[in-house]
């Protein structure tokens, strides 16, 4: 079958996995509404494309922390990638560099940062889980220093793992073979089955539920890595984050997978960049699946976008070659967009090329 758009993946990676994994890579929490809405929220948002400009050329490359990238789509950490192909990040890895974007690497990877390092050269950034023992966190982000990483993307909505049913049910645990990698020296490696989510085990027994903002300060001290706030969804977080020195923020629910009923980031994202001010970058997971998206994220004030799930559904399809393709995708859909609203350069998308079911109707016509 040939795959015309992200979202046909998906159907074949349910096909091909197992059910735990496809369960786990899939759900979201509890009643799942914030992960139906992280999609349907895209769609009240509607265009205003404006005509007859000359759009025979199209810039969409840009820069995220000083990196000059081939467009403002990257790749959002997913963990346990070897579950869904057994090249795992270092496929993710090949395919993100070869499209000349930014990777993500999860702190639960299945292959280390080293090993993600020594596939070549390419921008990446390390997500970040804080645990209880600050040594292997201390160890870890000076790991990822040392192999190349450019940034750490400090997740912060997740002093407790959100309930997720479905590895309820499934009883999950990481398959025979497979590890954490980044903590498989420290003993920290291994999800075991539980009578629950073994994941959600893993997690009550080592991340740190006491992580406060001022333990950005000391992530500042022991790295000089810039650091991204991962999981803002207020403007008072937003403003807290910016006091704290953040260089960034990712307005992420974290797929869905903790908090339900929280809006969907696209619905939380405007109330956030309006209140940086334009003080740092603002960036946006959850949801992605078209290059409208995108664009609509960028109108909305974001400076780019991380794609999640369908990197694992596109890797598990495809491989290495199925990540590039789902990249090649979004990239050709979003400059189709940027063309068909009149947009040559991101810099020329404007809140004036979309209007949402929130705006007031400030651009339409008196009545007659």
């Amino acid at each position: 079958m040939e795959i015309t758009n992200v979202m046909e993946y998906e159907k074949i990676a349910k096909e091909k996995l197992p059910k735990m994994v496809y369960d786990y890579y899939a759900s979201g929490a509890e009643d799942q509404w914030t992960l139906q809405e992280n999609r349907n929220a895209f769609s009240r948002i509607l265009f205003r494309p404006r005509i007859l400009i000359d759009v025979s050329n199209i810039d969409v490359s840009t820069t995220v922390l000083g990196f000059n990238i081939s467009m403002p789509i990257m790749i959002a950490p997913t963990a346990m990638q070897k579950m869904a192909h057994p090249d795992g990040e270092l496929a993710t890895a090949r395919a993100t560099s070869a499209a000349g974007t930014i990777m993500t690497l999860s702190s639960w990877a299945t292959c280390s940062v080293e090993e993600v390092a020594s596939t070549g050269p390419g921008i990446r950034f390390f997500q970040l889980y804080v645990y209880k023992d600050r040594n292997v966190v201390r160890q870890l982000v000076k790991r990822a220093e040392e192999a190349g990483f450019k940034a750490i993307a400090l997740t912060v909505d997740t002093p407790r793992l959100g309930r997720r049913e479905s590895d309820i049910k499934n009883r999950f645990e990481l398959p025979r073979g497979l590890t954490l990698k980044n903590f498989e020296g420290l003993d920290l490696g291994k999800i075991v089955k539980t009578d629950d989510s073994g994941l959600a085990s893993y997690v009550a027994g080592q991340v740190d539920k006491s992580l406060s903002w001022k333990d950005i300060t000391w992530l500042q001290s022991i790295t000089s890595l810039p650091i991204l706030v991962k999981g803002v969804i207020t403007a008072e977080d937003a403003r807290i984050a910016v006091e704290y020195g953040a260089a960034g923020i990712i307005v992420s629910n974290h797929g869905a997978r903790q908090l339900d009923y929280v809006p969907a980031t696209i619905m939380a994202l405007e109330e956030v960049v309006k209140a940086v001010e334009g003080r740092i970058p603002v960036f946006l997971d959850g949801g992605v699946r078209r290059g409208t998206d995108v664009f609509k994220a960028l109108a909305l004030g974001a400076s780019g976008v991380f794609v999640g799930r369908p990197t694992l559904f596109s890797l598990a399809a495809d491989g290495e070659a199925g990540v590039r393709k789902m990249l090649q995708m979004l990239r050709d859909e979003f400059e189709l967009t940027m063309a068909l609203s009149g947009c040559r350069s991101l810099r020329e998308i404007s809140r004036n090329h979309i209007k949402t079911d929130w705006d007031t109707p400030h651009y339409l016509p008196a009545k007659l």
